[in-house]
This record gives structure tokens, C-alpha cells and sequence, in this order.
């Protein structure tokens, strides 16, 4: 093997990823889908609890089949985790080049925040993309834009942001993270009383499992990941671009590219370096 990939438990088998997810991966060859796959199940199995592990794994993936959108969501999705904002941003607007897909505009707008451009996380919130998402997407794009005005200092902007009904409408986890995000900007406001009574339905164990989910959480209910020199220097160095991105552009070099991989070990690093200057330079 040509990487450093980590370990691979017996426990697990290709059979564990999802049917549409090992459909994505026809195009590889068997033996390389069968390891690609299994990476995948790891990603997402560690994702919560170990997040790191769970970059690695999706980095493998991606070393052996970059060209994969099931495979670039992973990594995004896995660097998101792991407070690797600029890393994140990029590996999602990859995906949405290959499907056309704006499911993951909320953490693509969160990683926004994380990189400090609360501007262009309203810029997605507000977007063409954002008015087909579903219902709970909107909820978490809702969410995130609350926390961007805070940054900016508008707090009463903010709550405004969560007063909408489908917003209100939310349940389950979503709905105790809707009341966290909620009373927030309702205490940076200074209404306190109002603050609290957002939380008094829920327990201690409800309000902390809701707090788990990384997506639109403020400061005060999340762990928050510093970005390291490495990260600062990749945003110094980040051509400026449009809040919102087009795909019709890209449309013909997703179809170049989206052919089978090779038998083997896939090598996307020089297609991906040409696709992302292509789009910077169209941003």
C-alpha cells in the first residue's frame, strides 16, 4: 500500500455502508471500492467520538478515490469535525461541483463563521441554493445565520433569524437546539427571563446531548476548535470568492473527470489542484 492508512478493524465490513453510498463507488475497481468502502465505514462510525481517527480514515478514502462525491463529503465532513474549517469549505464545494448538491450549505456556512466571515455565512444562509434545501437544512442554516449576527453584533437580528415558524416548528434534537441557539441571542439581547425560559423544558441530559452537534452551536454550548498556524496561513493565502458559487460552470469538467477510476489506487491530487484553480479563478 502506498500510504500510511490507519488500521482497519475485523469487524467491519463493505456491507456496512449504505446501498446509494456503495453505489457511488462503481466506478472504482472491486478491490479498490472494497478498501474505500471500509475506510468510509470507519469515517463515519468515529465521527463523534473520535474525530481525528476519523480524518484519517477519510483521507485514505480520498488518496484512493478522490473523484467520488460520497468520498469528498466524508472529508469534508471529517475536517469540519476536527476544526479544519478552510479544509472543510473546499471539500464540500467540491461535492456540491460533483452532484449539484447544496445539502451541506449549513456547515459550509458554519465553516464561514469558524474562518471569521460571519458575512459570507449570511450570504449562504440567503442564497438561491438555501431555498431548495429541506425543512431541517433550513433549520440549521437558520441557526448558523443567528450566529453570524451575533458575531456581528446584532442580537436582536439574530433572534429574529429563529422567530420563523418552521424554525419554531422543529423537533426532537433539532428543537433543543433551536431553544440553545435561541437563548443566546435572547441573553446577548438582554432578555433574560426569556433566555431561560427557552431552556426550562428540557432536561440537563437533553440540553447537553443537543450540544454535541457541532452545526450553528455558539461558543457557549460547544467545544470551539482553535484554528492552528497551518489553517491561519491556508485563509491568508485563500483567493477571495464570491459568497455564493455557480455549478453550470463546472459542469463539463465534472463530466471529464467522473469516469471509472483506474485499477488500483485512484491519484486525484493533480485533477483536484486544476478543478480548484479553475473555480477560484471563476470566483
Amino acid at each position: 500500500m502506498r500510504d500510511n492508512a490507519p488500521e482497519l478493524p475485523e469487524d467491519i465490513q463493505f456491507s456496512d455502508l449504505d446501498r446509494s453510498v456503495r453505489a457511488r463507488l462503481r466506478t472504482l475497481s472491486k478491490e479498490n471500492a472494497e478498501s474505500v468502502g471500509l475506510h468510509l465505514v470507519m469515517a463515519g462510525r468515529l465521527l463523534d467520538e473520535q474525530p481525528e481517527l476519523s480524518y484519517e480514515h477519510a483521507q485514505a478514502a480520498v488518496r484512493r478515490a478522490g473523484r467520488v462525491d460520497v468520498v469528498r463529503e466524508a472529508a469534508g465532513l471529517a475536517a469540519y469535525r476536527t476544526g479544519r474549517f478552510a479544509e472543510a469549505l473546499r471539500e464540500l464545494r467540491t461535492v456540491r461541483r460533483l452532484n449539484g448538491s447544496s445539502e451541506h450549505l449549513a456547515i459550509m456556512a458554519d465553516c464561514e463563521r469558524g474562518l471569521g466571515r460571519p458575512e459570507r455565512a449570511l450570504a449562504l444562509a440567503s442564497s438561491p441554493e438555501a431555498e431548495g434545501l429541506e425543512p431541517a437544512a433550513r433549520v440549521e442554516l437558520a441557526i448558523v445565520a443567528s450566529g453570524a449576527r451575533l458575531e456581528l453584533g446584532e442580537p436582536d437580528a439574530a433572534v429574529a433569524a429563529l422567530a420563523t415558524p418552521e424554525v419554531r416548528g422543529a423537533t426532537g434534537v433539532l428543537a433543543v437546539r433551536v431553544a440553545q441557539a435561541r437563548a443566546t441571542a435572547l441573553e446577548a439581547a438582554g432578555k433574560t427571563a426569556e433566555a431561560e425560559a427557552e431552556l426550562a423544558p428540557y432536561t440537563e441530559q437533553q440540553l447537553a446531548e443537543a450540544s454535541g452537534q457541532l452545526v450553528g452551536d455558539d461558543e457557549d454550548d460547544v467545544v470551539v476548535y482553535d484554528l492552528d498556524d497551518e489553517v491561519e496561513t491556508e485563509v491568508e493565502t485563500e483567493v477571495e470568492s464570491d459568497e455564493v458559487e455557480t455549478i453550470e460552470s463546472e459542469s463539463a469538467d465534472v463530466v471529464e473527470h467522473a469516469g471509472a477510476d483506474e485499477e488500483g489506487v485512484d491519484a486525484p491530487a493533480a485533477v483536484d489542484e486544476a478543478d480548484e484553480a479553475r473555480a477560484e479563478d471563476q470566483l
